[in-house]
This record gives C-alpha cells, sequence and structure tokens, in this order.
C-alpha cells in the first residue's frame, strides 16, 4: 500500500503561499496596470539538453519590461502562486514561473542543489534575451526557490540584476541539513517524504505498460514495486553518509563563494524560522564579502516574525499583535521598481535593516546588523547543584560565579526530551511550530534551568546569542542544548531562541573528535539571534539539555556512525559553574536610553 505523504506537502505549499512568495492580495500601491498574456510550458533547453518548463505572464505592450523569475520544485501552476504572477506583470514584470529540474512538467533528475547553479544561469540567459524584456531579470521565492536563487547568483550570468531570497540558508549541511552538528531529523525527513510524492508520480507515469518491466531480475525489482527510499529520495542517504562538512557539501556552500556574488540582494529572514541563522550570515558577510561594489552597498535585510513557522500576527502560541503582518511583498516590488525600472520611488534611500522587535511588537527601521549599538553582556549560571528542572535551583545574573557546586543529569537517549515548537517546517508534532509553553519540558530532571529575577525595567536583547560553557560527559559523544526563554508573569515559559552543539563537532565540523570521558570542555553554543523585549514582570530562562527530539536525531553517546547505529548508552553530563568554569549567557543587550 502507498504511503499517503501528501500532508506534508500541502503544508509545504501552504508555507510557500504565505512565506516564499509575495502576498498578492497586499498589492496595494498605485501603478499602472497592464493587461496580460500567457503562455504554458515554454521550453528551455539547458545546455546539457534537459528540457525545463515555464509559464510566463506576459503585459500587453511594446515596452521592454524587466524580468520577474522564479525556479520551484513546488509546482509552478498552484493557485499559491499564480495570483500573484497576475498581480506582478499587471504592474509591469514579465513574470516567469519554471518548474526545476525532476519536477513536475520540466525533464530530468531531481537531486536538490546539484543543478540549480547551471540550470539558474542557463534561464537567466535565456530569460534575459526574450524580445520583449529589458535585459534585467530579479528573482524571487523562499526556501528551497531562494536556495535556486543563491546558487545561479554564484554563476554570475550576465543579465541577472538582483535576488529577492527569503527565509533560506546560506550552507546546505550546516544550516539546512545540519545544525551544530546534528541531523534535522525532522526537517529532512517531512521534507523529502513530501517532494518523493512528485517523484513517485513520474516514475507510475513512466511505466506505460506492465511489459515495460517483463525483463527485469531478480522479480523482487519489478519497477513497480521499488517505492524504496533510495529511489525516491536517493539524495537523503547521501545526506546522512556526509555528516561531516566535507567535498559534497563544499561544493554548494554559500559561505565559501560569497565573492561570486556580484548583484544586490534583499534577505528576508524571520523569528523563528529554519533558516534564520542562514539568512542572517548571508546578509552580513555579502555586506563585505559581495564580489561588486554595487552588491555590498546593496544589500538589504528584512526581519519578519514566523517564516516556515508561520505567518500573520500570531506564531504558535503567542500573539504578536496587529502590526506583525508587514506588507513584505510592496517592499519587495517596491525596491525592484526602482532597481529594475529605475523609478524613484525613494528605496534607495531606506535604511539597510528592518527588524520585527518581540515583546514591544513594533518594527524599527535600523542601520546595520548586528547593531552597532547592542551591548555584549554575561548572565552566569548559578545553583547549589540542583539546578534540574523548574522546582530547582537555578538562577542567572550579572554577577561572577566563585565556588559552586556543577549541575548533574543524566541523558537517555531512549527518553529524549521532547521538541516543543521552535523553529520547524512541513508540520511539527504537538503543539505546533514556533513560540510555545516551554514548562512541560522544564518539568523534567534531565533539563537545567537557570532564571533571573523578575526584571523591574525591560530589558532589549538583539543581536547574535550565545552560550559560552564548561561541560563535561561519561560518554565519548554527547549532545548539549541551550534554549532561552522568556518567562510571562503567569508562568507562560515562552522559547526564543536556541542551539545545540554536537560535541565531536566542538572544534571543527568538517573532523569529529571524540571526548574523553570526565574531562572538562569549554565550549560555546550559537544559539543564533533574536530581538525580543522582556518586559517589566517578565524573567530570562535559560534551558540546557541534551536533546531535542524529533526535531533533532538523539546522540546515541556511543561515538558510532549516527546513520546506521542503533546501540544506546545513558550519559551523565555535567555543567561546571565556579569561578575556573564561568558558564554564561552572552547576550547583545540594548541600552535603555537607546531603544
Amino acid at each position: 500500500m502507498r504511503r499517503d505523504w501528501s500532508w506534508v506537502l500541502r503544508i509545504a505549499f501552504l508555507f510557500a503561499a504565505i512565506l516564499c512568495v509575495p502576498s498578492f492580495a497586499q498589492v496595494t500601491r498605485a501603478q499602472k496596470s497592464y493587461e496580460i498574456s500567457f503562455e504554458s510550458n515554454v521550453p528551455v533547453k539547458m545546455r546539457d539538453g534537459v528540457t525545463l518548463r515555464a509559464d510566463i505572464y506576459r503585459p500587453k505592450t511594446d515596452e521592454k519590461l524587466p524580468v520577474l523569475l522564479t525556479r520551484t520544485p513546488y509546482d509552478k501552476t498552484r493557485n499559491w502562486i499564480t495570483p500573484f504572477a497576475h498581480v506582478a506583470a499587471a504592474r509591469g514584470y514579465v513574470v516567469i514561473m519554471q518548474d526545476v529540474r525532476g519536477r513536475y512538467e520540466s525533464e530530468g533528475e531531481w537531486y536538490p542543489f546539484k543543478y540549480e547553479g547551471n540550470d539558474g544561469y542557463d534561464t537567466i540567459e535565456w530569460a534575459g534575451t526574450l524580445p520583449y524584456t529589458n535585459g534585467k531579470v530579479g528573482m524571487f521565492g523562499g526556501s528551497y526557490v531562494g536556495a535556486t536563487q543563491m546558487l545561479a547568483a554564484l554563476t554570475k550570468p550576465p543579465h541577472l540584476a538582483a535576488i529577492c531570497p527569503t527565509v533560506t540558508a546560506s550552507n546546505y549541511h550546516e544550516n539546512w541539513t545540519y545544525q551544530g552538528g546534528a541531523f534535522e531529523q525532522w526537517f529532512n525527513q517531512s521534507w523529502t517524504s513530501g517532494l518523493a510524492e512528485n517523484t513517485e508520480t513520474r516514475r507510475w507515469n513512466g511505466l506505460k505498460t506492465a511489459i515495460d518491466g517483463m525483463k527485469t531480475l531478480p522479480l523482487t525489482e519489478y519497477p513497480v514495486m521499488r517505492a524504496d527510499a533510495n529511489g525516491l529520495a536517493p539524495y537523503y542517504l547521501d545526506w546522512l553518509a556526509h555528516p561531516n562538512f566535507d567535498e559534497y557539501w563544499k561544493q554548494w556552500s554559500m559561505e565559501d563563494h560569497y565573492g561570486q556574488i556580484q548583484v544586490p540582494v534583499f534577505t528576508v529572514a524571520a523569528w523563528y524560522d529554519i533558516f534564520m541563522g542562514g539568512s542572517l550570515r548571508n546578509f552580513v558577510r555579502l555586506q563585505t564579502e559581495a564580489g561588486s561594489e554595487a552588491a555590498r552597498k546593496g544589500q538589504r535585510l528584512l526581519v519578519e516574525i514566523g517564516g516556515h513557522a508561520g505567518s500573520g500576527r500570531k506564531i504558535g502560541a503567542v500573539d504578536f499583535g496587529e502590526k506583525a503582518a508587514l506588507n513584505a511583498d510592496e517592499l519587495m516590488l517596491r525596491w525592484y521598481d526602482h532597481l529594475l525600472k529605475g523609478e524613484a520611488n525613494g528605496a534607495e534611500n531606506d535604511k539597510p535593516v528592518k527588524i520585527f522587535v518581540m515583546g514591544k511588537n513594533v518594527w524599527r527601521d535600523e542601520d546595520n546588523w548586528p547593531l552597532a549599538r547592542a551591548q555584549s553582556t554575561k548572565y552566569f549560571l548559578h545553583s547549589h547543584g540542583a539546578a534540574n528542572g523548574i522546582s530547582g535551583d537555578g538562577t542567572l545574573s550579572a554577577t561572577a560565579p566563585a565556588a559552586e557546586q556543577r549541575d548533574t543529569y543524566n541523558y537517555d537517549p531512549a527518553d529524549p526530551t521532547p521538541t516543543i515548537g521552535g523553529p520547524l517546517c512541513c508540520g511539527a508534532p504537538p503543539p505546533g511550530n514556533g513560540p510555545q509553553d516551554q514548562r512541560p519540558a522544564e518539568a523534567r530532571s534531565d533539563v537545567l534551568v537557570f532564571t533571573t529575577p523578575a526584571f523591574t525595567q525591560e530589558l532589549e536583547v538583539t543581536g547574535p546569542i550565545g552560550a559560552d560553557v564548561y561541560v563535561s560527559s561519561s560518554a565519548v559523544d554527547t549532545d548539549f542544548t541551550a534554549k532561552l526563554v522568556d518567562v510571562w508573569p503567569n508562568g507562560f515559559a515562552q522559547n526564543v531562541t536556541d542551539g545545540i552543539l554536537r560535541m565531536r563537532y566542538r572544534n571543527s565540523n568538517e573532523k569529529p573528535e571524540w571526548m574523553n570521558p570526565g574531562d572538562a570542555y569549554r565550549v560555546t553554543i550559537d544559539m543564533w539571534a533574536t530581538s525580543n523585549v522582556f518586559l517589566a514582570g517578565h524573567k530570562l530562562r535559560l534551558e540546557i539539555s541534551s536533546s531535542d527530539f524529533p526535531r533533532f536525531d538523539r546522540n546515541l553517546n556511543t561515538g558510532e556512525i549516527q546513520a546506521t547505529s542503533t546501540r544506546m548508552v545513558k550519559a551523565t553530563n555535567v555543567i561546571f559553574h565556579d569561578k575556573e568554569h564561568p558558564s554564561a549567557l552572552i547576550l547583545p543587550v540594548i541600552p535603555a536610553a537607546k531603544q
């Protein structure tokens, strides 16, 4: 019986509709309106002879107009994307939407990232030389569609003028498939399962009659019966086979090739988004490493709320107010009107950064990211050796520790700390995505909880966050997780941002190193970033544990190959916080007078 993964794909389509393409219903700016024409499945031949197919929405005019191009694995004809094509074409753009290689109406093999550079180049150059265009091509879209833009930009197609990647990554090893060395299990399995549906359909449609497979031996290999993961998603097994950052991943890494990007980039990131860390890294490094002055000076960043975790004013269990749902599509189109049409609309005078500040739930324009006025502030971990769970004695303060007892907990991979919300994609285990109440996890003895007293005045934390901690384990390998939590006066424990570190990758994600059981190690857990105001009466909390399952795969604590191992051992894990081991949460605090 076929397994029904359609729910995963439907969720992916929903996210793409809301997050990865502009929201057509919100385009309100008065514009000259064109009648449009439509061409379906226009063939575009790639350099290796494979034909990809695109739909073209074109204004009925003799003017030569710029192109807005999107290349998607999610079906170019879905009604979550076609209405925007009508609106943008009526606004004066040639809108081209293409199925990427091996998806829906395009020929070839579907394999993530592998062909997007060359196929993107060939498609951009074809689009830029169409007789009714002005030779300028901009791209848009998010998630994997953002990756198709970044990878194409690396190839430096002459007709590419700008890109607008939304909620996408910077390194397809570290912040797509893995994070801190841990396998992004929920995303990797749900995303590949959803995409496999179309791959499976294409396979069955390719078998016109039963006789096509009659000569196949052994009989168990009859093609209709081979719906195995290797056939439908071979890349998933490749991802597992390459846990280290090796040559397999380096061929697609943005971070090693920012200098090849020579066009302005409008990056859209989102708090609680699964790719938020990579999106911010793209913006920061392109400002100094992009391959042209126009590209370096042309960087723009918008950080909204939700991303793959949702959209609108309510994300997860938290309502962020009526201002949360910004008209991001109009900002992008206004930017493109200036770049591709030369309109003097003021976009060139906008500040380069716009962020949503949670807690206060307001938008703010900034001159830079990270904010230059942020002050790196340490909140040190304290306890009498019993910080286990919400009823423990763990505290946070600006006072450095003196003589203190260590905190110890037992991590059992057969009973991992459950995922409760956070940056997830393609569905979520209960209770859902985004901000959720962490108290059920905090009730566990394998979660260390460190909390400040209630604030008497607001504290704004905006920028990159890390946990600088001293740890040890009875195992040769284990994980450590860190989670920043905003505790409301009613006790609701809202997760803000978090991170994970697989200890074998504490020094390098290229060359794993085992731990010496019992030895102490100083490590930094990258918790990405946030912009959150801890309001008066709220508390700031740090949770430390060793699992977040099923978001990440469980470290089995054996040092064996994660992809094939089944043997589990329990680990006794330790957090030190004394004068010689001053473990601390490092926060970028915005001075109150300058917020």
